[in-house]
């Protein structure tokens, strides 16, 4: 089985990443999964400054998913240049670092340190949905010059072979004019998706549980909505690799996923209450691909655009394997 994956530039071993915020800094997944196995890990966002986040409650269980508004907590970059990259390279894990900020300006710092580190990184990620201090705290994704502006910012500052990608938020009326617009800015490939906008009440004191009173619902409940926004934008813009990320706990999920699309998928919520699903999943995977006769995963990138009257590989049921 041919698990061997591209995005731009960058070869991967697999498709499968751990997304953003999903396995701590890496040393907490860590003796859970050996990174080097995986296609990349995706680390937390990195900001400028160090932050504490937002006081708890940050997190709360909701039907089929959970609601998070962590407020991006982290060392800033210079102490993840100092600690975290280090540790990673040292655990020969591919790291694909997402970087935040809250201006075009704070996101090109933190990509100009991160390029000038002499460990190399395998790509950027950037997460336009951090809120703009420019712009009344809206959302740079909810704008496709504004995430544009973010992606052409960091773009500008990365070494040419490093894969710059562009993690857009599901919360616009039209996700593939914003996409449209990361890759005219110089993105290699696109992140779909964030997390979706909710809210949870508690039913005795019947005001919002987060302090944040809204957070990112991730989890299975957001799964057919990443699943759509894979689909459009493959479909609009084929060319361009695509991560996957949103509510795949299984195998099978992840192979939806490059059905419709993507080219690697990350894994998040699910680890929350299995640390070591990652390798689980990559099994699946494989045995997913192999039931179908899909001997590499690059052909199955896309299977559900195919046109009318194509005929799928023979699916086997792992009965029918054994017999």
């Amino acid at each position: 089985m041919n698990l061997i994956t591209q995005i731009g530039q960058l070869t991967l071993p697999n498709p499968l990443l751990i997304a953003s915020g999903c396995g701590g800094s890496g040393r907490e997944i860590a003796p859970f999964v050996d990174l080097s196995r995986l296609g990349a890990f995706v680390t937390p966002s990195v900001m400028l400054q160090p932050r504490a986040g937002r006081p708890t409650p940050r997190l709360v269980e909701t039907p089929s998913g959970m609601l998070t508004a962590l407020g991006l907590p982290g060392p800033g970059v210079e102490g993840f240049l100092e600690r975290d990259l280090p540790w990673l390279a040292g655990q020969e894990a591919r790291t694909v670092v997402s970087v935040g900020g809250n201006s075009v300006a704070e996101f090109g710092e933190i990509a100009r340190q991160i390029d000038a580190s002499p460990i190399p990184v395998a790509a950027v990620e950037v997460n336009v949905a951090c809120p703009n201090a420019e712009d009344r705290g809206r959302m740079f994704a909810w704008s496709p010059s504004a995430s544009a502006e973010v992606v052409r910012a960091v773009r500008t500052v990365t070494r040419r072979e490093t894969p710059v990608l562009a993690k857009l938020s599901p919360d616009v009326t039209d996700i593939v004019t914003i996409a449209l617009a990361c890759a005219d800015a110089g993105a290699t490939g696109i992140s779909l998706i964030n997390t979706m906008a909710g809210l949870a009440v508690d039913p005795v004191t019947l005001r919002p549980v987060l302090t944040g009173v809204s957070g990112g619902l991730s989890g299975p409940a957001l799964k057919p909505v990443a699943l759509r926004c894979v689909y459009q934008v493959h479909s609009a813009l084929p060319g361009l690799p695509i991560i996957g990320c949103g509510g795949a706990a299984t195998g099978r999920d992840v192979l939806e996923f490059i059905a419709a699309g993507a080219s690697a998928v990350a894994v998040g919520t699910t680890l929350m209450h299995d640390p070591s699903a990652a390798l689980r999943i990559l099994r699946e995977l494989e045995d997913a691909l192999t039931a179908r006769s899909i001997n590499r995963v690059r052909d199955a990138v896309g299977l559900a655009h195919r046109p009318a009257g194509y005929v799928p590989p023979q699916f086997k049921t792992p009965v029918e394997e054994k017999l």
